[in-house]
Protein backbone atom coordinates (compact mmCIF):
# COMPACT_ATOMS: atom_id res chain seq x y z
CA UNK A 1 0.00 0.00 0.00
CA UNK A 2 1.34 3.44 -0.87
CA UNK A 3 1.79 6.20 1.69
CA UNK A 4 -0.97 8.15 -0.06
CA UNK A 5 -3.44 5.27 0.30
CA UNK A 6 -2.50 4.85 3.98
CA UNK A 7 -3.22 8.53 4.61
CA UNK A 8 -6.72 8.36 3.09
CA UNK A 9 -9.71 8.28 5.38
CA UNK A 10 -13.49 8.44 5.10
CA UNK A 11 -15.93 10.42 7.21
CA UNK A 12 -19.68 9.72 7.17
CA UNK A 13 -21.36 12.90 8.38
CA UNK A 14 -24.88 13.92 9.39
CA UNK A 15 -25.57 17.65 9.76
CA UNK A 16 -28.70 18.91 11.50
CA UNK A 17 -30.22 22.37 11.79
CA UNK A 18 -31.44 24.72 9.06
CA UNK A 19 -29.30 23.12 6.37
CA UNK A 20 -31.81 22.48 3.59
CA UNK A 21 -32.97 25.13 1.14
CA UNK A 22 -29.90 27.31 1.82
CA UNK A 23 -27.52 25.89 -0.84
CA UNK A 24 -25.70 23.85 1.84
CA UNK A 25 -25.19 20.88 -0.52
CA UNK A 26 -23.78 23.02 -3.35
CA UNK A 27 -21.41 24.80 -0.98
CA UNK A 28 -20.36 21.46 0.52
CA UNK A 29 -19.57 20.16 -2.98
CA UNK A 30 -17.55 23.26 -3.83
CA UNK A 31 -15.63 23.18 -0.53
CA UNK A 32 -14.85 19.48 -0.97
CA UNK A 33 -13.65 19.97 -4.54
CA UNK A 34 -11.47 22.91 -3.43
CA UNK A 35 -9.82 20.62 -0.85
CA UNK A 36 -9.45 17.64 -3.21
CA UNK A 37 -11.92 15.54 -1.23
CA UNK A 38 -14.06 12.87 -2.91
CA UNK A 39 -17.54 11.73 -1.90
CA UNK A 40 -21.14 12.92 -2.02
CA UNK A 41 -23.79 14.96 -0.20
CA UNK A 42 -27.60 14.68 -0.07
CA UNK A 43 -30.67 15.93 1.77
CA UNK A 44 -32.53 13.50 4.04
CA UNK A 45 -36.29 13.43 4.53
CA UNK A 46 -35.88 14.31 8.23
CA UNK A 47 -34.29 17.70 7.39
CA UNK A 48 -30.67 16.69 7.92
CA UNK A 49 -27.90 16.66 5.33
CA UNK A 50 -25.83 13.48 4.91
CA UNK A 51 -22.35 13.53 3.41
CA UNK A 52 -19.40 11.23 2.83
CA UNK A 53 -15.92 12.69 2.55
CA UNK A 54 -12.95 10.63 1.37
CA UNK A 55 -9.40 11.75 0.87
CA UNK A 56 -6.25 12.78 2.73
CA UNK A 57 -6.86 12.75 6.48
CA UNK A 58 -6.20 16.48 6.99
CA UNK A 59 -8.50 17.46 4.11
CA UNK A 60 -11.31 15.19 5.34
CA UNK A 61 -10.96 16.53 8.88
CA UNK A 62 -11.08 20.04 7.39
CA UNK A 63 -14.37 19.21 5.65
CA UNK A 64 -15.87 17.88 8.88
CA UNK A 65 -14.87 21.14 10.58
CA UNK A 66 -16.29 23.11 7.64
CA UNK A 67 -19.66 21.40 8.19
CA UNK A 68 -19.96 23.04 11.63
CA UNK A 69 -20.46 26.44 9.96
CA UNK A 70 -20.97 25.64 6.28
CA UNK A 71 -22.77 28.32 4.36
CA UNK A 72 -23.47 31.68 6.08
CA UNK A 73 -27.26 31.31 5.64
CA UNK A 74 -27.26 27.86 7.28
CA UNK A 75 -27.86 27.36 10.99
CA UNK A 76 -25.95 24.23 11.99
CA UNK A 77 -27.12 22.69 15.26
CA UNK A 78 -25.11 19.45 15.24
CA UNK A 79 -22.52 17.56 13.20
CA UNK A 80 -22.21 13.83 13.79
CA UNK A 81 -19.16 12.31 12.07
CA UNK A 82 -18.02 8.71 12.06
CA UNK A 83 -14.68 7.77 10.54
CA UNK A 84 -14.56 4.62 8.40
CA UNK A 85 -12.30 2.77 5.99
CA UNK A 86 -12.18 4.44 2.53
CA UNK A 87 -14.33 2.80 -0.14
CA UNK A 88 -12.73 4.40 -3.21
CA UNK A 89 -15.02 7.37 -3.87
CA UNK A 90 -13.96 9.40 -6.91
CA UNK A 91 -15.09 12.96 -7.53
CA UNK A 92 -17.70 14.78 -5.45
CA UNK A 93 -21.41 14.77 -6.33
CA UNK A 94 -24.75 15.96 -5.02
CA UNK A 95 -27.13 13.03 -4.70
CA UNK A 96 -30.87 13.50 -5.03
Amino acid sequence: MSDEAEDRTRAHVFVSGRVQGVFYRANTRDAARDRGVDGWVRNLDDGRVEAVFEGPRDAVEGMVEWCHTGRPSAVVEDVDAEYEEPEGERGFTIRR
